[in-house]
């Protein structure tokens, strides 16, 4: 696999879990990568602190995906800091349970607006940026193709993202930029750490690799489209599942 030296990446939702794992494997390949967080700062400057000591180069920037505004000076940032973009993973997004009786416009318009509209909007402001050789990495998750029960709305919400994904593929394309999916399985994170013990045992049954997934197990998939090894595919959803969805 190739290195990443000299590329430039954000990392929505870097500061923990699935995000984390993405920003250390892209800084540990080279690039120079952008860890952008809501909430925890704590966590998002503890990421920053273990790739600087690594000798990388990192800048965190608070941004909430669903507020165009602050998604636009997070790009701004970058430009300011680093000068360029290369790479885009749109990681960030939020998960809760809710059985159908219990949606209402809030619970949809919130997942909707943090999952998808995130996503476009990150990716419009890459548009802008990225040339040849460019990447945006957009990170789902199994539940769009075999949903658990109560999570309908955001199975629909990853799902829409990897239609967008196939449409932003085509539309970039001819500029020489790659767009992706990874649809990820059950991964340790502190998303899933509410899970029933009995529920994460489930999953591991019906895993054929018989475990639950690691931050790294999709960080090295995002390496991988994040290189130039990477430059024939494009509009591709890829499942990192342990084969718990296969296609």
């Amino acid at each position: 696999m190739h290195g990443l030296e000299g590329k430039v990446a954000i990392v929505t939702g870097g500061s923990r879990g699935i995000g984390a794992g993405i920003a250390r494997k892209l800084a540990a390949q080279g690039a120079k990568v952008v860890i952008n967080y809501t909430r925890n700062e704590e966590s998002a400057l503890k990421v920053a602190e273990e790739i600087q000591r690594a000798r990388g180069e990192v800048l965190v920037e608070r941004a909430d995906v669903a507020d165009e505004a602050q998604v636009k000076h997070l790009f701004e940032q970058t430009d300011a800091r680093f000068g360029r973009l290369d790479i885009l993973v749109n990681n960030a997004g939020i998960l809760e349970f809710r059985p159908i009786d219990a949606v209402d416009r809030a619970h949809y318009q919130r997942i909707m607006d943090v999952n998808l509209w995130g996503v476009v909007s990150a990716s419009q402001q890459a548009a802008r940026r990225l040339g040849q050789g460019g990447r945006i990495i957009n990170i789902t998750s199994a539940s769009s193709r075999s949903p658990f029960p109560a999570l309908s709305v955001y199975a629909a919400s990853k799902g829409a993202v990897e239609a967008f994904t196939r449409g932003l593929a085509a539309e970039l394309g001819p500029r020489g930029i790659t767009v992706n999916a990874i649809f990820a399985g059950m991964v340790e994170t502190d998303m899933t750490a509410n899970s029933s013990p009995e529920g994460v045992q489930a999953f591991v049954r019906a895993t054929p690799l018989r475990r639950t997934g690691q931050p790294e197990d999709v960080a090295d998939v995002v390496a991988f489209l994040a290189s130039e090894s990477s430059r024939w595919v494009t509009g591709q959803s890829i499942g990192a599942t342990g084969g718990i969805v296969m296609t």
